[in-house]
């Protein structure tokens, strides 16, 4: 507040009730004679005191706790419009403005940002074709691929209904029933589990997405976001102190790296795989649980993001800053990835829900350009098209009319209606087993000791060797030690494997 004080050099403002009528007095209510009682005709105190009661949005969901920046995108790369049409990529040199917001996702607005957890990592470009949002984690991959088990993963991440505490029974009961959880899980209770800060860690767009040249020939990509910061994360016990000692340790971090000038960069790149090499490849590409090799599909530098300027106001930028997966713009589609396809839909109505569903007039998330024939709704703060027609198609001039030129990659879907069971030829425990044999052996103590630590507090060995048999599919040595850890005998994971 004193660095907000010192921006404003003190001079006479009238203070106001919120119809703009001067106050004479904020320090005593109206009251009939002293003490009392006092006045209902006292708008002032009402209007104060009803407009605090209503201060607080509902939180989110998910993302609850959150920081963000603004800054800008420049591209990088000659190349980009061979594969993409989007007009913010048509030169090297041109910048983008965007505004980004990082999270963590299972806990409450006051959680540490130290927990461990995943973090979201959000970015909107303000292009002059209207907003895209590059909703993403700075893990690549996610814990399930079926959208309709999102609820069901969040509860288990959240509160027990009866206790209201964190259930570690759930927890670890939903992760030996979901299978292609694993590999996320071992991310999860990796170093990368708990970052140092927003600053050091990378950030994806998980989902494979579209991108259409002028041609309208199509690709599929996945966007990788490298941190020119470096890689740096808290050890378990470090982080369990960070949150009682300083558990906004990564929103403050950000904030005053910004404001000494070290300003956060990460450059952008992009898998790049041919249209039909995804109907082909040994993963399944729209299944968020999987990676693309690196080797197959190594990484395309597309850009740079950097992020100068903090907030001037948290609630009106950050906290009501809202990214969808659908707010796309020509070039850029959605792949047939179904956790993505039913996002296009879920993210919008949430915003609908906690902003009003006029939320995109808020200027944190207000389009350069907006012509259509949407009307009224609660906060519409803007002219709400004023005397213009509000229908279309309509034969009146200079109204907005549609542009041809926006229409989506065209392709052909056929199949039987009906919940199919997900199949591909490799299975779930690959590349979480590929990522363990992948780290050093102090990298695989500290998993697994991190694992064997939350687990203990499991009620139910069942629910234990469940979970453990998905390790133990990735790889013995990996499920060994967890047992081991818990004291369980492995034959009895053993027992339970598939015959």
């Amino acid at each position: 507040m004193s660095s907000q004080l010192k921006q404003h050099p003190k001079q006479h403002v009238v203070f106001t009730t919120s119809n703009g009528a001067p106050v004479d007095n904020d320090i005593n209510i109206l009251t009939a004679g002293n003490p009392g009682p006092s006045l209902v005709q006292d708008f002032h105190t009402m209007d104060k005191l009803a407009h605090f009661n209503r201060e607080r949005i509902p939180e989110r969901v998910v993302h609850a706790k959150g920081a963000g920046a603004h800054g800008y995108f420049e591209v990088t790369n000659a190349d980009l419009p061979k594969w993409c049409r989007a007009k913010l990529f048509n030169s090297v040199g041109k910048r983008t403005p965007v505004f980004a917001r990082f999270s963590t996702v299972g806990g409450e607005k006051g959680s540490a940002d130290s927990a461990r957890d995943p973090r979201g990592f959000a970015v909107k470009f303000y292009t002059e074709e209207g907003n895209w949002d590059m909703v993403g984690n700075n893990t690549p991959i996610f814990f399930i691929r079926e959208p309709q088990k999102f609820p069901d993963f969040i509860h288990t991440q959240k509160r027990n209904p009866q206790t209201n505490l964190k259930d570690p029974d759930a927890f670890w009961d939903f992760m030996g029933l979901t299978p292609e959880s694993v590999h996320q899980f071992t991310i999860l209770f990796s170093d990368r589990g708990t970052p140092k800060d927003f600053r050091h860690m990378d950030g994806f767009s998980s989902h494979t997405l579209k991108f259409v040249n002028d041609k309208y020939e199509p690709y599929f990509v996945k966007l990788h976001f490298k941190t020119e910061s470096g890689i740096q994360n808290h050890t378990n016990a470090e982080a369990i102190s960070l949150a009682g000692t300083d558990p906004d340790a990564a929103t403050k971090d950000l904030f005053q790296a910004i404001e000494r000038g070290d300003h956060p960069a990460w450059k952008v790149c992009i898998q790049l795989m041919k249209y039909d090499e995804a109907f082909n490849y040994r993963f399944d590409p729209f299944d968020v649980t999987k990676v693309l090799s690196h080797k197959d599909y190594p990484l395309i530098p597309i850009g740079r993001m950097v992020l100068d300027r903090n907030p001037e106001n948290y609630f009106a930028e950050v906290e009501q800053a809202a990214f969808s997966p659908s707010h796309m713009v020509p070039g850029i589609e959605p792949s047939l990835d179904k956790m993505l396809q039913w996002r296009l839909l879920s993210y919008p109505d949430a915003h609908r829900y906690r902003l009003g569903t006029n939320y995109q007039q808020i200027p944190i998330n207000c389009p350069m350009h907006v012509n259509n024939y949407q009307r009224d709704g609660p906060m519409c703060v803007e002219a709400n098209g004023g005397k213009s027609t509000n229908y279309y198609p309509n034969s009146v001039n200079g109204t907005p009319a549609v542009d041809p030129s926006a229409h989506i990659h065209e392709y052909k879907v056929m199949g039987e209606v009906a919940k199919h069971q997900y199949k591909h030829p490799n299975n779930d425990y690959v590349q979480a087993g590929d990522l363990y044999r992948l780290m050093d052996s102090g990298a695989k103590t500290r998993l697994v000791e991190n694992i064997v630590g939350h687990m203990s507090g499991v009620t139910r060995d069942d629910i234990k060797i469940r979970a453990i048999r998905c390790f133990y599919l990735a790889d013995k040595e990996y499920g060994t030690r967890i047992c081991e850890g818990l004291k369980l005998d492995v034959n009895k994971v053993i027992q339970t494997l598939p015959k």
